[in-house]
């Protein structure tokens, strides 16, 4: 564990400190000149980040924050905003009603983190979240990673640009480098080598805007003492290397997810082939070339596919070339993995594998991310990952699907059990959600968990939390809270966060209505959010979460439509299934479509005209709105992982789901019409053509709300509160 302790040579002091005083700057304004910020590594003694709260004497400044980084000291900035000021920073918005004077500190407050790291970021939320943002979204981005005391994160933009390079610099040409990346929306899974071309070929100027924002990101996560994780050589190639070299050793991998070998099927090097070390070495080199280094390199070889062997020798060789690629280029090269693989597979992944692959690289030069801990903790039947540092992560979003979800117990309390376990290895705590701007509420916990030594009280904290997020103490808002924490946030057991709901999924007569929760409790916090919505209306963050709990509430109401629909057609009731089709296709639907469409973080056309605003012309920009489509869709050229990162949006609801529904109810009535039995996969055949026509239907959807999301809240509830 000696070399964790030594990760990446931090930005001078003097550097974080300008850093962390321009995040403050830039959230506070001119009332940023009554906080002082300082950087003093001594103050964590070679030990986890700390930081330390006084209010020194005299009127010039209310408070004074000292950090061992700058993380550590945007960490206290957050802690005296938060607790002293009664503010609240997230994704949905920013509450930052400060008092006038700032309050000063009645005694010294010092905290040390229990780790050495907390992580931020899934490889697959460079897809479903970041695919299209420019240099303004990531610098909030970063302000908020250090302000909730994130410290270690990956920095993957650019990485084509160099792949290209290397890959020409090998003798491949540019149409044999065309047919392996992917378009711009689905290049997490090219990287793990699930997936090639589909959506693709990328744009000389996606490289060149790439490469720009790399260079701001790891400039300013550097600067705030982060340290950035760079991508590394996993063994996946373009089909094009095995012209070059035709006497490589080279398998070709089995398909992925629903994709045939037409998108699929990637060719991986052996890694005893000495072009493993050559191409491997290179690119990190380039890469260090370009980006310079903290020596934390992410791999992922066998990302949801099968290796090729399960012999145990066979699988020390595979990580111990991976890793040998990396000390190639660096000698103070540390691994970072995620360790998805060991509960995605486990048939596969019995102890005697999983100890192979982890024992391949010298311990404590790994670190594994036990990527959904909260559900399926890994660290527990491995013995601590075999004495290899972990991370404990909280997976919690899959898709960047909307749904309120939680498992707040498993979060209040698994890092401490994973601290306590015998001869646990764990460092850190980790957010590693496949898609963002969601469920704040989570993540805020979460946060917080990373900085303390042990479990909150988690009644009087969403208490406090509801008070902070809205800025004013509201009873009806902070009872509909703890109503949410204790419902929809407390799924216990294995919980997997993966929108199911009739609404969002093709329909058909054998659809989840399952819920882990109470129904009704969400529908009385709809209740009392409505309640407060006179004396809460004003702030954008509250009519967020009005938008969110009555979303919820749509998506269970659709639900119950959609069961008298199927209840009305097997007992052949033709009005009654005329009457609840209906309500759901004229009515229920349009009216959550135009609820969506009321917020700016609901709508679709959000998504797509940040595609668009990537393009440097009309051609790109048609491709970049077609991979944005198609993700949030039929995710594949036929619907091969159809909806899995659904979303509901004001415009998709309305023209997608919406008409999927119109034509399911039709197809039923035709049904009972002429007594002609319903065809599940003839349905699938005509619904596709609808699914399809959307993705292309070339339709410009707003980019700016419209209507009063209050008034129609009301207006829907009036109708449908149960």
């Amino acid at each position: 564990l000696l070399l964790l302790a030594a990760t990446a040579a931090r930005a001078g002091d003097a550097r974080q400190e300008a850093a962390v005083r321009a995040l403050a700057r830039r959230l506070l304004g001119p009332r940023a000149a009554a906080v002082s910020l300082s950087v003093d590594p001594a103050l964590a003694a070679d030990g986890p980040d700390t930081y330390r709260l006084w209010s020194p004497p005299g009127a010039a400044v209310a408070v004074a924050i000292t950090g061992s980084s700058g993380v550590a000291a945007a960490t206290g900035l957050y802690r005296y905003l938060r607790d002293s000021c009664g503010c609240h920073l997230s994704w949905s918005g920013a509450q930052l009603r400060l008092p006038d004077p700032l309050p000063r500190l009645p005694a010294e407050i010092r905290a040390a983190a229990p780790g050495r790291y907390r992580y931020y970021q899934n490889v697959c939320a460079q897809s479903y979240s970041f695919a299209w943002w420019d240099w303004a979204r990531w610098e909030r981005e970063i302000d908020w990673m250090a302000l909730s005391g994130i410290n270690l994160a990956p920095a993957f933009a650019g990485q084509e640009a160099v792949w290209q390079r290397v890959y020409r610099n090998l003798g491949l040409n540019q149409s044999e480098i065309d047919k392996y990346f992917t378009g711009p929306a689905f290049l997490a899974w090219n990287r793990m080598g699930n997936l090639r071309r589909w959506a693709g070929p990328l744009p000389p100027s996606w490289h060149l805007k790439q490469l720009y924002l790399q260079y701001r990101i790891v400039e300013r996560m550097r600067s705030l003492g982060m340290t950035t994780v760079l991508p590394a050589f996993a063994g996946h190639v373009p089909q094009g290397v095995l012209r070059v070299f035709p006497r490589v050793n080279a398998t070709r991998l089995g398909s992925w997810s629903h994709f045939d070998c037409t998108y699929s099927c990637v060719y991986l090097l052996d890694p005893e082939d000495p072009m493993f070390q050559v191409i491997g070495t290179l690119f990190l080199k380039e890469l260090i070339k370009e980006f310079g280094t903290d020596h934390v390199y992410s791999a992922d070889t066998f990302n949801e596919m099968t290796p090729l062997s399960s012999d145990p020798a066979y699988l020390s060789r595979v990580s111990s070339a991976v890793f040998r690629s990396m000390t190639g280029a660096d000698s103070k090269a540390l691994w970072l993995m995620q360790g998805w693989l060991f509960q995605h597979q486990p048939d596969f992944w019995q102890p005697a594998q999983v100890r192979a692959l982890l024992h391949g690289v010298p311990l404590g030069r790994m670190i594994v991310l036990d990527l959904f801990a909260e559900s399926k903790p890994v660290y527990q039947w491995t013995e601590s990952f075999y004495g290899q540092p972990f991370i404990w992560c909280m997976l919690h979003n899959f898709g960047g699907n909307h749904g309120l979800f939680g498992t707040v117990e498993a979060i209040n309390h698994g890092p401490f059990a994973a601290r306590r376990f015998p001869n646990s290895t764990m460092v850190g705590t980790g957010l590693v959600p496949e898609g963002i701007e969601q469920n704040d509420m989570v993540y805020e916990l979460m946060n917080e968990v990373g900085w303390r030594q042990e479990p909150l009280d988690l009644l009087s904290w969403v208490t406090r939390y509801a008070e902070r997020r809205y800025g004013v103490p509201n009873a009806a808002a902070a009872s509909a809270w703890r109503l949410l924490l204790r419902s929809v946030y407390n799924c216990t057991g294995v919980c997997v966060n993966h929108n199911r709901s009739p609404l969002v999924r093709r329909p058909s007569l054998h659809m989840d209505t399952e819920l882990w929760y109470n129904a009704s409790d969400v529908y009385e916090a709809w209740r009392l959010l409505l309640s407060a919505s006179a004396e809460l209306g004003s702030s954008s963050i509250f009519r967020y979460d009005l938008v969110d709990v009555t979303r919820q509430a749509a998506q269970q109401l659709v639900s119950d439509y959609y069961l008298s629909i199927r209840s009305a057609f097997q007992s052949h009731a033709l009005p009654e299934l005329l009457t609840a089709g209906g309500v759901l296709v004229y009515d229920l639907l349009p009216e959550l479509d135009s609820l969506l469409s009321s917020h700016s973080l609901f709508l679709l056309g959000r998504w797509l005209e940040s595609a668009r605003a990537m393009a440097t012309s009309d051609r790109e920009a048609e491709q970049y709105e077609l991979n944005a489509r198609n993700q949030v869709t039929l995710w594949g050229p036929s619907g091969n992982i159809l909806d899995y990162a659904n979303k509901q949006l004001g415009g998709l609801v309305l023209d997608y789901y919406g008409v999927r529904w119109s034509l399911f109810v039709s197809v039923l009535v035709e049904s009972l019409n002429s007594g002609r039995p319903f065809h599940q996969d003839q349905f699938n055949q005509a619904v596709f053509q609808v699914e399809r026509g959307f993705v292309y239907n070339k339709k410009r959807y707003p980019a700016i709300p419209a209507g009063d999301t209050m008034e129609i809240s009301r207006k829907l509830f009036l109708k449908y509160y149960p």
